[in-house]
């Protein structure tokens, strides 16, 4: 515990007849109460570095624990404006089960790189992993930076495969963010960009049948599903210090399960249709029922099985 933030002395005469002395004691004579005090217990609030102390003498305070910092000094790591996906030599295995990402402090802002309707999110989609999140546009919207970075890549259509015109930015902590499908870039590589600048305007290239940004989050390389860190309908950061944890890098684990069912979803075992392989095939192969199997695939029992279909069966 580190930095006091606020102080308050409340004395607890019962659970309804609380009386704050805020208003007949001094400040300095608050924080000798407090400093006085011997701490009885720590509650946590919202703000997971910020805690609430209790005192023997029914006083309490705020307390803040050190936060991450945004660093800089990374930017240069695994840089490759040749490759599209950096950090080649980064393997799952090597990073942490959870790692705590500031997003935003009073150095560095954020800004959401598309406000609008998300079309389609991070999962399987037509057989294929969708690493990214489709928000819908208009041709020649703005497309913002997310957060204070540095221009890695630029490609154009033809380039860079499905992504058509392609911008990625490096941000602090080894955090990425994509912007494909653009109509038009306006920043080049190794540009230094702030949160907020226009870098590109929308567009249909590259593989899509309409106009909408592809908008990827990437940590280490690895990809994670963006909306954990943007509400794109209302245009919100969901938080200034993200918690990225090993289990979200996997496609079947997306923003709005519970903790437990993500981590349920990380561990799915998926089975990719080859000639012959039938529901009840699948289902006694991997002691399961066809039932089960359908409700998973949100699919019905009838359902004609495709070469090369991707069917989560655990």
């Amino acid at each position: 515990m580190k930095k006091l933030l606020f102080t308050s002395a409340v004395v607890f005469l019962g659970l309804n007849n609380v009386t704050a002395q805020q208003d007949t004691l001094s400040q300095q004579d608050i924080q000798e109460t407090i400093d006085n005090a011997e701490a009885i217990d720590t509650i946590d609030t919202r703000d997971k570095y910020t805690k609430i102390v209790l005192y023997k003498n029914f006083t309490w305070s705020y307390i803040e624990l050190d936060r991450p910092n945004i660093s800089d000094d990374d930017f240069q790591d695994a840089w490759d404006s040749e490759s599209i996906h950096a950090y080649k030599d980064v393997q799952l295995s090597d990073l942490p089960n959870e790692i705590d990402l500031c997003l935003t402090d009073s150095l560095h802002s954020w800004a959401c790189p598309k406000i609008g309707q998300v079309n389609s999110g991070f999962k399987f989609r037509r057989y294929r992993e969708h690493k990214g999140t489709d928000i819908q546009l208009n041709t020649g919207d703005p497309v913002y930076a997310a957060f204070d970075g540095k221009v890695r890549v630029v490609r154009q259509v033809g380039q860079a495969g499905g992504y058509g015109n392609l911008i990625v930015l490096r941000h602090a902590n080894g955090l990425e963010t994509y912007y494909a499908h653009l109509s038009k870039h306006l920043v080049q590589e190794n540009d230094i960009v702030k949160a907020g600048e226009v870098i590109g305007l929308g567009g249909s290239t590259g593989r899509s049948t309409g106009p909408h940004l592809h908008f990827e989050t990437r940590y280490m390389g690895k990809p994670f599903d963006a909306e954990r860190i943007f509400c794109f309908e209302k245009g919100e950061l969901r938080d200034t210090v993200f918690t990225l944890k090993k289990h979200y890098f996997n496609i079947n684990s997306h923003y709005g399960q519970s903790d437990a069912q993500s981590v349920a979803a990380s561990k799915a075992q998926i089975h990719i249709v080859k000639k012959g392989d039938t529901l009840g095939a699948l289902a006694r192969k991997y002691h399961t029922t066809v039932k089960k199997i359908c409700q998973m695939n949100h699919i019905s029992a009838t359902s004609t099985l495709r070469l090369g279909q991707r069917i989560r069966v655990r």
